[in-house]
């Protein structure tokens, strides 16, 4: 039995087995061989390992997010079939007299420089494309393969660190906490924990190398610790806790239904952030509002080339009809800063926290842009959508926002393609946009206070450096005061105010922020009755 401790970002209980996801860091050695074809038929037998891999990936991804999605399996097995790609495989072996691994990774590397270098930008997109096949079958060779979290049973997640990349792939209904050494309470992980209403742990000084996929583990938000091979008596009382914490979550379901109103009459909306259209089953289940934010970011993550105009309409249009009515306020792409993305080309960055992300890369590459708001502009035909801008710093920016907006209506009009420009917010993130709101009222439909930047930037705290962790204070007095600012600022301009960020879900700050007067709230799909319990407790006039 170990145990360890660690930094809970999410409050709750588990106990299962666990899977071990361990980062490649396979060091490619060249190694002379005295057998070439040995080695060439190892090259076969990992690119059939692949081939398996790919098509399970392929009808998984056929199946939960569509055929234009999964193309991108196809693509890489039709890769693994390229004669030359193998030729120079095999050549490289036989020529050299080295071992497989090194000359896939070689191949790999020079035919993906090759296809970098090429003018034509679909064939620059292939570039990593053979970064990753050839990745695969290095690791197929070295026998380290890859974690199949689609046939797995309900597991405890541990890991060094996980990216948006890797959270957002997965299955969520296999996953029963998320374990990490590394990691912030505000990454993306944390984030997707408290959504899915999941137990995690950062910050644990485990060596992975110890643990093995399928030990059992307990995972204990509130206590903050993961013990491994637990004895009968803890896996008894984690039983018990496990019992007790279901019993919270059944009385808490009687609410649904119920508005969310004051003992004293005043209301205020609850809405749910969700990254994707599968996690709108947990708006659903949470009887959330509406949905306010819905981070679109998350349809460019996790592949090898842009979401295309069809495939976002698809996915924006589900969502509206989805919720049928009520309100789907989605974010224009937020890339950038800790959400990396390859095909972007997007450069090194001292500080990527502070440099060219979110509305500056549409503001600066509009065909992304572009094709992102006339998907928006198609899909709120179907439903209550609204559009949120992010990373807004000034006035002249907006301007900007709505000289491309009416270059697409005009293009959608000329088409003749159905569509209807639907309510424009904007978030407020940024100290500058919170002291010029007064002026940005005028201009837009609504504001959502991101409270994850606002903090960062305002207390000049970098949220992914978990050495910060102790400085991170989003009670901050000058946080709040930038908050009641903004709303202040939207009600005199007959607007509504909003908070999306973490800050939202905080229940030590449900009544101020009712008696701030702000209009709504979006927080985690799990937060929603627990906020509404809070609410419908409280009298604004004391």
């Amino acid at each position: 039995m170990q145990c360890f401790q660690g930094k809970s970002v999410y409050k709750g209980i588990a106990m299962g087995p666990i899977v071990v996801l361990k980062k490649n860091d396979y060091q490619v050695k060249r190694t002379r061989i005295e057998d070439p074809e040995a080695e060439v038929k190892r090259v076969d037998e990992a690119v059939s390992a692949s081939q398996e891999q790919l098509q399970k990936l392929y009808d998984k991804a056929l199946k939960e997010v569509g055929e234009a999605s999964a193309a991108i399996f196809e693509v890489h097995q039709m890769m693994l079939e390229d004669e030359d790609y193998m030729e120079a495989i095999q050549n490289t072996i036989r020529t050299e007299q080295v071992n497989a691994e090194y000359a896939v990774a070689t191949t790999g590397d020079n035919f993906a420089q090759m296809f970098a270098s090429m003018d034509d930008d679909y064939m620059k997109a292939r570039s990593a494309d053979i970064k990753d096949i050839s990745e695969r079958l290095v690791r197929n060779l070295s026998g380290q393969g890859d974690v199949d979290l689609s046939s797995i049973e309900p597991s405890v997640i541990v890991a060094d660190d996980l990216s948006p990349s890797e959270t957002v792939q997965m299955d969520k209904d296999k996953i029963l906490a998320f374990v990490t050494v590394h990691g912030s309470t505000n990454s993306h992980t944390a984030i997707l924990a408290r959504m899915m209403n999941i137990p995690a742990l950062i910050g644990v000084s485990m060596d992975l190398e110890e643990l093995k996929t399928g030990m059992t583990a307990v995972v204990d938000g509130f206590a903050g610790t993961v013990t491994f091979d637990p004895d009968e008596e803890i896996k008894a009382e984690t039983e018990k806790k496990m019992t007790e914490e279901a019993e919270k979550l059944r009385l808490l379901q009687e609410l649904k239904g119920k508005e969310n109103v004051t003992l004293d009459g005043q209301k205020i909306n609850i809405y749910a952030n969700i990254g994707s259209v599968g996690d709108i089953g947990y708006v659903l289940e949470n009887d959330a509002g509406g949905i306010g934010l819905f981070r679109s970011e998350f349809l460019y993550l996790g592949r090898n080339d842009f979401p295309t105009e069809e495939e976002q309409f698809q996915a924006y249009k589900q969502a509206v009809q989805m919720m049928a009515g009520k309100k789907v306020i989605i974010r224009t792409l937020d890339i950038g800063a800790d959400k990396q993305v390859d095909y972007f080309n997007l450069g090194n960055e001292d500080n990527p926290a502070l440099g060219y992300r979110a509305i500056r890369i549409c503001l600066t590459q509009k065909d992304i842009f572009k094709t992102q708001l006339r998907a928006l502009f198609r899909a709120a035909v179907y439903g209550n959508l609204s559009i949120m801008y992010p990373m807004i710093t000034s006035t002249e920016e907006v301007k900007k926002i709505y000289d491309v907006v009416a270059e697409v209506e005009a293009e959608l009009k000329e088409q003749e393609i159905q569509y209807k420009i639907p309510e424009q917010g904007i978030m407020i993130e940024t100290p500058a946009a919170a002291i010029i709101s007064d002026r940005l009222a005028e201009m837009v439909d609504f504001f959502s206070i991101g409270t994850n930047d606002l903090t960062q930037y305002t207390l000049a705290i970098d949220r992914q450096n978990e050495k910060l962790d102790p400085f991170y204070n989003p009670h901050h007095e000058a946080i709040l005061r930038m908050i009641q600012m903004v709303v202040d600022n939207a009600h005199k301009c007959g607007k509504w105010a909003g908070i999306c960020g973490e800050l939202g879900a905080d229940p030590t700050l449900t009544e101020q922020f009712v008696r701030m007067g702000v209009d709504e709230l979006s927080v985690a799909p799990s937060m929603v009755l627990k906020l509404r319990k809070i609410v419908r407790e409280m009298k604004v006039e004391k």
